[in-house]
C-alpha cells in the first residue's frame, strides 16, 4: 500500500481497515517500534547543535531565508514537480532542516499535478493529466486566527487573485504553497496553479506572478519577515518588484534607494545554461500586466522595460525573467564551475566593459540528498563500517570514506541486490506499458525474457530535450548491436524520461528511441520505461553499474543523476559538462570526448566513437573480469572510490553549507547594515551612487606611463603612473587598479592580479595622480592594463553595469 500510494502517510491511512490497526495496535513488536520511530522523529525536531548552531554567530538578528521555486521534488505523492529543477528544490528545503538552517520554501499547488507519460503504438507521447485531491495529500491548509482560510492577493487588470495557502512540513522547515482555486476568483483565475508548465504564455505570465510577487505577500502575511529572497531560477523574478513595493510604502523610499535595499538581500541562482531555456514575455504583454504596477513604483514605461533587458536592446525586444533577477540581486550564481563561466559569458552584456572572469556570478555546484537517495543495503554496509548513522554523519567524509572498511562480497552483495530489483520493478512497468497494446496475448513470458539481471546494465534518464541526445549510442548501430549481444559480456541499456508536452523535437527524439528498442537486435536488451517518476528514479540510481549522460558539451548545468548514482556505488560514463567536470577522474569513472565544445555533427561522430571505445574495451571488460571467488574486484575499486571520493563533495549539505556562508550570511549581513535606522545606509548609497552615475562618463585617463627597463625582469619593479580627470568626483569615490598578467596571442590577459594604485597627488581642477608598484613572477609574454572604478563600502562587489573605465 505505501508503494501503491506513492509512499503516501494520509492515503495510506485512509485505505487501511480499522480491523487492521487495531490488530496492529495489540502487536507488541509494531508498537515497540512505532514508539522508537516516534521517538526519532521528537529528537530530530527538537535537535540542538546543529551545523547552524556552529555558524549562527555570524548571522545578524533574525536571520530567516524564503526560498522561492515554481516546483518541489519532495516525494512521488506531491506531484508539484517536473524534473531536476524541482528535485532540487525539494532535497535544498530536506538539507536545510537537516543542518538546522532557519528556511522556509514558497511554492504553488497545482491540482493537475505534472501529466502521466503513456506511448501510442507508434511511441509518440501522450499526456494524461490528473486532479489531485488536496485531501489525499500530506498538506494543511494555513488558517488566521479565527481559524479561516489565510488568503492574500494579486493585482490583475481590472480584478484581484486572491490564493490561500497550503503548509508541506519538510522537516523542520515549512513549504507554502499558494493555490487559486478559491470561491472569490473566476473559473479562469482558479486555473491559474492547476498544472505546472502548463498553458500558454499568458498562464505562464501570471503563475510567476502568483509565485513572486503573492509569494512575498504570503511571506508577510504568515508574519515571517526573511533577511533573504532566494530566486531558485528566473520564475520567482517579479517578487523583487513586489518588494520594491513594499520597501517604497514601508519606509517611504524613492525607487532608487528601494532598489538598493531590496537587492542587497536577494539570491538568484540560474539553471541555464541556453539563451532558449530563459522565460520571456512580450513587451505588450507585459504593458497589460505590470502599467499599473509600473506607475505605483515611480518607474516609467521604458525604464521598467529595461529592468528585463540587456544594455543595448533592440525596440520590441521581450523581457527576460532571468535578466530582472540578475539587475536586482546582489549575489547571483551558477550551478556548476563550469556553468559559473558559462553563465558569465551568456550574460557579459549586462556588464559592459567589465572581464568575463569578474562578472558577479559565482557558482555553487548542485548535489544530492544521500537519505532520499542511498538504497538501503549499502546504507546498512555504510553504517556498520563507520559505527554511524547516515542521518547523523551523511555531511562527514569519513562516513563514506569508511566504506574501504567493508569488504568486496559486502559491497557487491549489496549492489547485486538492487540491480536485481530495479530488473524486477522494470519488468513489471514495462508489462503494465505492454498491456495496453497487447490485444491479449501472454505477456508474462516475453517479460521474463526482457533484461538479464546479471548483466552489465547502464541507465539513461532525464528530459527528453534534443541537447540531451539520447539517440547519440544508436548512431552506430550495427556497432551497439555487437557489443550488446557479446555472449561472454552481454550489455543492457534501461531508457526513461519525459519530453516537456510543447517540445515536439524532443517527442520527435523519443519515438526514434521507442522504435530503436522494438528492432530484433535490440529487443530484451534496450527497453524503455514510461512516465519516469522519483520512484523510477529511485530504483534506477540505485540500480545501474552504469549511469550514460551525453550532452552537448557546455549545455549542461549540472545534473544530478549522476551524483545519486555514484553515492550508491554505480560508475558515470558521461560528457564532460556539468559537475562531471569536477568530479571525474580516472578511478572513479570515464569522460565521453575531450570536452571541447565543437560543431554539432563532429560533437556527435567524436562522442558517439569516444563511447563505443570506451564500451567496448574499458567498460564491459573491467565489469566481467572476475577473480577465483566470483567478484570484479577491479569494478568494485572503483565502486568504492566513486562513494568515497564523489560522495561527500556532491551532496546537498555541503550545497547549502556553501549558500549559507557564500552568500545568504554575507549578504544579509550587508542588507542588515542598509537597512537599519530606517535604512539610512541605504538612503545616502543610493545617493552616492546616482551622484557617480551623473560624472561617470566624463571620468578618464588623462595619461598613463609604464616605468620599466629596457628588459622587464622577474621580479623586478615596474612602475605604472596614471593621471585621471574625475569631473567633479572625489578622490574617495574612485579606485584606479593595474591588471597585470600573462598576455593572450590577441593582447588581452588570463589569470591576472589587480593591485591597487595609491593616490600621490590632487592637481588643478579635478586631475588626480595614482601610482603602482608592480611584478611578475614568471617569464613569458605578459600585460597589464590600467581602469578606473568606483569605490565606496556599501558596494555590492567590485563592478557595477556601465561603471568601469580602461586606460586606452
Amino acid at each position: 500500500m505505501w508503494d501503491e500510494t506513492g509512499y503516501n502517510p494520509v492515503m495510506v491511512l485512509e485505505r487501511v481497515s480499522q480491523k487492521r490497526l487495531d490488530e496492529a495496535a495489540q502487536d507488541d513488536d509494531f508498537m515497540a517500534h512505532l514508539r522508537r520511530v516516534q521517538a526519532a522523529l521528537q529528537a530530530y525536531m527538537r535537535a540542538e547543535n546543529t551545523w547552524y548552531d556552529t555558524v549562527k554567530h555570524q548571522a545578524p538578528a533574525g536571520f530567516n531565508v524564503a526560498y522561492f521555486s515554481m516546483e518541489y521534488g519532495i516525494n512521488q505523492c506531491l506531484r508539484v514537480y517536473s524534473g531536476g529543477l524541482g528535485i532540487l528544490a525539494g532535497e535544498h528545503l530536506k538539507s536545510a532542516s537537516d543542518l538546522g538552517l532557519p528556511l522556509v520554501g514558497v511554492g504553488l499547488m497545482y491540482r493537475e499535478g505534472r501529466f502521466h507519460q503513456r506511448l501510442s503504438a507508434d511511441g509518440w507521447q501522450q499526456e494524461e493529466s490528473q486532479t489531485i485531491d488536496v485531501d489525499d495529500l500530506p498538506v494543511q491548509l494555513v488558517t488566521d486566527v479565527v481559524g479561516q482560510p489565510l488568503k492574500v492577493s494579486v493585482q490583475l487588470p481590472g480584478r484581484q487573485v486572491v490564493m490561500q495557502i497550503w503548509q508541506v512540513q519538510v522537516g523542520r522547515v515549512p513549504l507554502y504553497l499558494l493555490d487559486t482555486k478559491v470561491p472569490e476568483n473566476s473559473e479562469f483565475d482558479r486555473a491559474t496553479t492547476a498544472e505546472l508548465y502548463g498553458g500558454d504564455s499568458d498562464m505562464r505570465l501570471r503563475q510567476e506572478m502568483v509565485l513572486g510577487m503573492g509569494g512575498v505577500k504570503a511571506l508577510r502575511a504568515l508574519g515571517l519577515a526573511p533577511t533573504i529572497y532566494h530566486m531558485n531560477e528566473g520564475h520567482a523574478a517579479f517578487l523583487t518588484l513586489e518588494r520594491l513595493r513594499q520597501a517604497h510604502e514601508d519606509l517611504g523610499l524613492s525607487l532608487d534607494e528601494a532598489i538598493e535595499l531590496t537587492s542587497a538581500s536577494n539570491v538568484f541562482t540560474t539553471h541555464t545554461p541556453v539563451p532558449a531555456g530563459i522565460d520571456l514575455f512580450d513587451p505588450g504583454h507585459m504593458q497589460y500586466y505590470f502599467a499599473d504596477c509600473s506607475r505605483e513604483l515611480g518607474f516609467d514605461w521604458e525604464r521598467f522595460l529595461r529592468l528585463g533587458r540587456p544594455p543595448h536592446h533592440q525596440p520590441n525586444e521581450p523581457f527576460s525573467m532571468a535578466v530582472l533577477a540578475l539587475h536586482l540581486s546582489a549575489l547571483s550564481n551558477g550551478v556548476s564551475e563550469r556553468h559559473g563561466e558559462v553563465a558569465r559569458d551568456m550574460w557579459c552584456e549586462l556588464w559592459p566593459q567589465v572581464p568575463a572572469e569578474e562578472i558577479p556570478i559565482t557558482h555553487v555546484t548542485n548535489g544530492v540528498h544521500p537519505q532520499t537517495w542511498l538504497s538501503r543495503p549499502l546504507t546498512q554496509v555504510l553504517e556498520h563500517a563507520s559505527g554511524k548513522k547516515l542521518g547523523d554523519a551523511s555531511a562527514e567524509r569519513s562516513f563514506w570514506q569508511s566504506i574501504d572498511k567493508a569488504t568486496d562480497v559486502e559491497l557487491w552483495e549489496a549492489h547485486v541486490q538492487r540491480r536485481h530489483r530495479l530488473i524486477e520493478i522494470v519488468r513489471g512497468r514495462v508489462k503494465t506499458q505492454l498491456a495496453r497494446l497487447a490485444n491479449g496475448r501472454d505477456l508474462d513470458a516475453e517479460v521474463q525474457q526482457l533484461l538479464d539481471p546479471d548483466a552489465l546494465t547502464i541507465g539513461f534518464a532525464r528530459r527528453f530535450a534534443t541537447y540531451k541526445r539520447a539517440t547519440l549510442v544508436f548512431r552506430d548501430a550495427e556497432r551497439l548491436a555487437r557489443i550488446i549481444n557479446d555472449v561472454d559480456r552481454p550489455v543492457q541499456f534501461i531508457f526513461a524520461g519525459k519530453a516537456h508536452p510543447n517540445n515536439n523535437p524532443g517527442k520527435e527524439l523519443l519515438r526514434q528511441l521507442v522504435h530503436l528498442t522494438r528492432e530484433e537486435r535490440f529487443k530484451g536488451r534496450v527497453v524503455f520505461v514510461e512516465d519516469y517518476d522519483m520512484a523510477l528514479a529511485r530504483y534506477l540510481v540505485q540500480g545501474v553499474d552504469v549511469w550514460l549522460n551525453t550532452p552537448v558539451e557546455g549545455q549542461e548545468a549540472s545534473g544530478t543523476s549522476g551524483m545519486k548514482v555514484a553515492m550508491n556505488g554505480g560508475l558515470n560514463l558521461s560528457t564532460l559538462d556539468g559537475w562531471w567536470c569536477e568530479g571525474y577522474s580516472p578511478e572513479v569513472g570515464w569522460r565521453i570526448g575531450t570536452g571541447e565544445i565543437l560543431d554539432a555533427a563532429l560533437s556527435d561522430e567524436v562522442g558517439a566513437e569516444s563511447f563505443y571505445e570506451l564500451l567496448e574495451h574499458d567498460v564491459a571488460p573491467l565489469f566481467y573480469a572476475r577473480g577465483d571467488d566470483g567478484l570484479p574486484h577491479g569494478w568494485i575499486s572503483r565502486q568504492r572510490n566513486a562513494i568515497a571520493k564523489l560522495s561527500p563533495e556532491f551532496t546537498t549539505h555541503r550545497m547549502v553549507q556553501e549558500y549559507t556562508q557564500n552568500l545568504y550570511l554575507t549578504q544579509s549581513k550587508r542588507a542588515s547594515a542598509l537597512g537599519a535606522n530606517g535604512a539610512e545606509r541605504a538612503r545616502a548609497y543610493a545617493v552616492w551612487l546616482g551622484n557617480v552615475r551623473g560624472h561617470w562618463s566624463a571620468v578618464r585617463f588623462d595619461d598613463v606611463q609604464v616605468h620599466v627597463g629596457a628588459e622587464a625582469r622577474v621580479r623586478e619593479g615596474v612602475r605604472v603612473e596614471a593621471r585621471v580627470w574625475l569631473d567633479g568626483l572625489s578622490p574617495d569615490d574612485v579606485a584606479v587598479q593595474v591588471c597585470y598578467g600573462d598576455a593572450r596571442p590577441d593582447g588581452s590577459m588570463h589569470g591576472y592580479t589587480i593591485a591597487e594604485a595609491t593616490l600621490t597627488a590632487r592637481e588643478e581642477g579635478d586631475f588626480a595622480r595614482y601610482a603602482a608598484q608592480i611584478s611578475y613572477d614568471e617569464t613569458g609574454i605578459k600585460g597589464l592594463a590600467v581602469r578606473i572604478l568606483p569605490r565606496h563600502r556599501d558596494l555590492p562587489g567590485c563592478c557595477l553595469p556601465g561603471l568601469m573605465t580602461w586606460a586606452r
